[in-house]
């Protein structure tokens, strides 16, 4: 795909997506923004690319939102007047889809429903919308040069990008609002310590772990199966009880057993690697 902010690399089923405005250390502006929900809004329908790595140009993952803009630096629509009434009722409707609507969760929610997964590579520092959209994402990796800031309170603003049901899904309620609240920089030993990061890494090993990790997902594995996994326990952390997760965990499980499961349970009886057909595009809804 061709972008302005963005380099797109598919190798062998993993794709690299790299933030790339190194110049202003990847600084999200209104064009990022555009372009990398488009990014992922084609990972869902693209089966050559079966898990995605994001990280960032340069020295820095993602200085947050580039604030010399003119106007109202987050693009929102002055006049407006939003209501709680009316963002339920007309979301996606003039004014209020590009001039109210939270530019960082348009992107969050179109990672939220890419359907493959998605590891960050935080190799710098990540900041503000820089730090929530790694929140999305289903694994976190960091180099020990990472540095990671939830400073909305320091501006006199909110979290953004959903991260307000992100957030405290990763790391607990409590920890959560500790973070908001402070506004601290953490450091890499900071996110290790906190659960924000799976890993710290050395800054040229960042990467090729997060690589490796993304073939370790996908190898040998079904792309509708992962699809539908992935579905059922974001699904599943937001249930009110647990018979809303056994009719979605029923549903899944019959249309794999008359797909890519049939392969897996014969290949399993033969001893033989199991050859999987399905792509995430054809896993069916489960809501």
């Amino acid at each position: 795909m061709d972008f302005e902010t963005l380099t797109w690399d598919v190798d062998d089923g993993v794709l690299t997506l790299t933030l790339n405005r190194p110049d202003q250390l990847n600084a999200f502006n209104l064009t990022m923004a555009s372009e990398l929900e488009q990014a992922f809004l084609r990972v869902r329908t693209d089966n050559a690319v079966r898990a995605v790595v994001v990280t960032g140009a340069g020295r820095a993952f993602c200085a947050g939102m580039d604030l010399t803009a003119d106007g109202n630096v987050f693009g929102l629509d002055e006049s407006a007047a939003p209501t709680p009434q009316a963002l339920r009722e007309h979301l996606t409707e003039p004014p209020f889809q590009d001039g109210v609507r939270d530019t960082g969760g348009k992107v969050t929610l179109a990672i939220h429903a890419c359907d493959k997964p998605v590891i960050a590579a935080i190799n710098g520092a990540a900041v503000g919308i820089g730090a929530t959209m790694t929140l999305a994402m289903d694994v976190r990796l960091a180099s020990t040069a990472a540095r990671f800031g939830l400073v909305f309170g320091r501006l006199g603003i909110v979290p953004e990008a959903a991260s307000s049901y992100f957030l405290p899904r990763i790391v607990g309620m409590s920890t959560a609002l500790e973070l908001v609240f402070a506004a601290d920089i953490l450091t890499s030993e900071d996110l290790l310590s906190t659960r924000l990061v799976r890993s710290v890494h050395e800054p040229d090993d960042l990467l090729p772990a997060a690589q490796t990790l993304a073939h370790k997902f996908i190898d040998g594995r079904s792309s509708a199966a992962l699809a539908m996994a992935r579905r059922l326990l974001y699904a599943g952390a937001g249930s009110n009880h647990p018979l809303e997760a056994h009719r979605r965990d029923s549903l899944a499980m019959w249309h794999a057993s008359i797909g890519d499961g049939k392969e897996g349970v014969a290949a399993f009886l033969d001893k033989r690697p199991p050859v999987f057909t399905q792509n995430a595009t054809d896993a069916p809804a489960l809501d």
